[in-house]
């Protein structure tokens, strides 16, 4: 059974999503605030975080700070701060999503699920190993879901994985924002090119000596990205 940590310093919200979550199978955590939550989150086994941005204490994005210091937890935000640099903010901090309020149960329970699907999930050609693609100073370990640049660790987020993983898997193949989105989130694309812009930024900032000039990952301009050949 998957668990789900939710945070929110509304007592009815947080029993809402929990009759919801429940009733699709899982376990659920409450929390009324972040500090609350980053307690709870150290006793327990919680797969997937469930967090407000604007909450006491400590609110979403310093509690995604410390969760991010030694975990990578599924976290989707859900706050009614909907403008697009909090949302930015919050995935450049390592947030998997982000939903605004008001919100339907039923598609907060649908984004929990597509992030599971999603998790370290993807498709490989027959032919590539499945252990691990290695191009030119760069390796991906699969199994482990580890990145490693001239033999040093890299940290990578669930969602950093998948769009790596499906662009090296198909190294020299063009792959435009509205395939990797659908590829990687699993939902139909509705135009966020941001989101897919802010997770190629970061995954560049990790695999490229300079990634204002990258040599791995190429913008192909006018189609989308490409992960250079050996």
């Amino acid at each position: 059974m998957k668990s789900v940590l939710i945070i929110d310093d509304e007592k009815e919200i947080r029993e809402l999503l929990a009759i919801y979550l429940k009733n699709y199978g899982y376990e659920t955590f409450e929390a009324h605030n972040g500090r609350e939550a980053f307690t709870l989150f150290q006793k327990e086994m919680i797969d997937l975080v469930l967090a407000d941005i604007m909450m006491p204490e400590m609110d979403g994005i310093e509690l995604l700070k410390n969760m991010r210091q030694d975990s990578h937890v599924l976290f989707l935000f859900i706050s009614a701060k909907s403008d697009d640099m909090d949302k930015i903010n919050g995935l450049q901090l390592g947030a998997d999503d982000y939903i605004s309020k008001p919100f339907n149960p039923l598609e907060v329970v649908s984004r929990v699920q597509a992030l599971f699907r999603r998790a370290y999930s993807y498709a490989l050609p027959e032919n590539q190993d499945r252990e691990r693609i290695e191009i030119g100073d760069i390796r991906l370990d699969i199994k482990s879901c580890k990145l490693y640049k001239r033999g040093v660790q890299k940290e990578l987020t669930s969602v950093e994985f998948k769009i790596l993983a499906l662009l090296m898997s198909h190294a020299g193949r063009v792959f435009t924002k509205a395939h990797i989105y659908e590829q990687v989130w699993g939902e139909e694309y509705m135009g966020d090119e941001n989101l897919v812009m802010v997770y190629i930024s970061k995954i560049r900032d990790k695999i490229e000596d300079n990634s204002r000039m990258p040599v791995h990952l190429i913008t192909i301009r006018g189609l989308g990205y490409r992960f250079e050949k050996a």
